[in-house]
């Protein structure tokens, strides 16, 4: 098994490439499941068609496979104040033209 490090990075490395296109991208929770090789952590950016969202995602280090596990609306308030921390991502533009839709 990973230590915690080994996983945050291969975390990191499968996530990247798919959050980019939303960037910037705000990790707000996250928790590490040292048992199962997998973290669980959730992400606030402003998707072009839903506005800010929390978005929530697995991520199984033994199989390095990234889940999608759901995402719920967020307020104009609830993302300023998120906004005012170090975003995982960040981005000089946040509206890429062709960002995937879901």
């Amino acid at each position: 098994m990973a230590n915690v490090e080994q996983l945050l990075k291969r975390r990191d490395d499968a996530t990247r490439t798919h959050l980019e296109q939303y960037a910037p991208v705000w990790i707000v929770d996250q928790k590490v499941i040292e048992e199962d090789e997998a973290v669980q952590f959730n992400v606030v950016f402003q998707h072009k068609l839903y506005g800010w969202v929390n978005r929530r995602y697995r991520y199984d280090g033994f199989n390095d496979v990234l889940y999608h596990k759901g995402q719920r609306v967020i307020s104009e308030d609830e993302a300023v104040a998120i906004q005012s921390g170090e975003p995982y991502i960040a981005a000089v533009v946040n509206d890429v033209p062709n960002s995937y839709g879901g």
